[in-house]
C-alpha cells in the first residue's frame, strides 16, 4: 500500500512513528497546508515527495490512499475530495462531524468500489476480536462502562482563554467527539447502536464539553460513557454478565490487555503487537485491501455511521438542556 499523509499535527507524528513497524506500507508523500512543517516532517521520517497543494497530490499518482490526519471539520471534505480523484481513504477519528456526511463518504465509496477506513485504533486489534469472542461466556449481559479521562495538554491553555482546535465547537472539538468516541466506537461496535441515549456534561465558557457521560441503554443492559479532558482517571472497560465479567485495563484507545472471568476463573489476555498503539490498525488496514476484503471494509463503514449517529443524538440531548 503506497500512502500520502495529509497533515502535519500531532496526531500525524504519531501515524508516521507507527508506520515505520509497518513494512506493507509505504509512505510516499505528505501535504501539509504549511510546507516547512510538512518538510520537516518528510526530512525526519524519509517521506519522499512535499505538496502544499491537496488538488497536485490527488493528481500526482503519488499514492494509492490518503491518511487524513487534519482538524475534525475537514474531515470530510479531504475525504470527498480524495474518492473523487480516485484514490482511496484512511480517515482519522472522528470519520466526520455528522452522520450524514459519514453516510455520503460511504455511499461514494460503494458506487465506486474504493476503500475507506476509519482509524479508530480501538477497533482493529487482536485484542478487541478476542474479546467479540468470548463475550457469550459472561451470560446474560447487565451492564457495560467505559472511561477514558486524561488531562488534556490543551487544557491549561483552553482555561487561560488560548481555544484549541479541540475545545473550539467550530473545529467539532469537545470530549464527546474526541476522547469519549473511542468509547462509543466500543460499545457500539460490540453491541450496535442503543434503544436511547442521553448524554450529561461539564461545559466550558464557550459552551464545549469538557467531560462527560454518555447514558445508552440496550434491551437487556445499561452502558456508560465517561470522557474527560478536564481531569485524569484510571482508565478502563467494564462489561458485567450473569456468568461473568469482563475488564479492559487501560485507555480504551490502546487496548493493551483485558481481564475476563467466566467459570469462576479469571484469564489474562495481552494479543496486541507490543509496539506503537496505531500499528495494529494500519497493519490491519494494509492486509484487507491487500487480500481484496470488501465486505470487511464496508462493515466497518457500516459501525462508522452507527457510532456517529450516537454521537449525534447524544449531542443532540445536551443542546435540548
Amino acid at each position: 500500500m503506497r500512502l500520502a499523509i495529509i497533515g502535519t499535527g500531532m496526531v500525524v507524528g504519531d501515524a508516521l512513528t507507527a508506520l515505520k513497524a509497518v513494512s506493507s506500507i509505504e509512505v510516499t508523500a505528505i501535504y501539509g497546508r504549511t510546507r516547512s512543517k510538512a518538510e520537516r516532517l518528510a526530512t525526519e521520517h524519509g517521506i519522499g515527495r512535499v505538496f502544499d497543494d491537496y488538488d497536485e497530490l490527488l493528481a500526482s499518482a503519488a499514492a494509492d490512499f490518503v491518511y487524513i490526519g487534519l482538524v475534525n471539520r475537514l474531515h470530510y471534505e479531504f475525504a470527498q475530495r480524495a474518492l473523487t480523484a480516485g484514490l482511496n481513504v484512511i480517515v482519522e477519528k472522528p470519520f466526520a462531524p455528522t452522520a450524514e456526511e459519514v453516510e455520503e463518504i460511504a455511499a461514494l465509496a460503494r458506487s465506486t468500489k474504493l476503500y475507506v477506513f476509519e482509524a479508530v485504533t480501538s477497533l482493529h486489534n487482536p485484542n478487541f476480536e478476542k474479546i467479540k469472542e468470548l463475550l457469550p461466556t459472561l451470560g446474560r449481559l447487565r451492564a457495560v462502562q467505559a472511561n477514558y479521562s486524561q488531562y488534556s495538554s490543551r487544557y491549561d491553555r483552553y482555561l487561560a482563554g488560548d481555544v484549541a482546535p479541540a475545545f473550539d465547537p467550530k473545529e467539532c472539538g469537545g470530549a464527546l467527539m474526541d476522547i469519549n468516541i473511542y468509547n462509543l466506537n466500543v460499545i457500539v461496535g460490540l453491541f450496535g447502536e442503543p434503544r436511547s441515549v442521553e448524554y450529561v456534561a461539564n461545559l466550558g465558557f464557550n459552551g464545549i464539553d469538557t467531560s462527560g457521560a454518555v447514558l445508552m441503554k440496550y434491551d437487556d443492559f445499561v452502558a456508560t460513557a465517561i470522557g474527560a479532558k478536564d481531569s485524569t482517571s484510571p482508565s478502563h472497560v467494564t462489561i458485567q454478565g450473569e456468568r461473568g465479567w469482563l475488564r479492559v485495563n487501560g485507555t480504551t484507545n490502546e487496548f493493551r490487555s483485558f481481564d475476563v472471568m467466566a467459570d469462576e476463573a479469571v484469564e489474562h489476555y495481552e494479543l496486541n503487537r507490543p509496539g506503537h498503539r496505531m500499528e495494529n490498525e494500519f497493519e490491519e488496514f494494509a492486509a484487507t485491501y491487500a487480500a481484496g476484503d470488501y465486505a470487511k471494509m464496508s462493515a466497518g463503514l457500516d459501525v462508522s455511521i452507527s457510532v456517529m449517529r450516537t454521537a449525534e443524538r447524544a449531542l443532540k440531548t445536551l443542546k435540548e438542556r
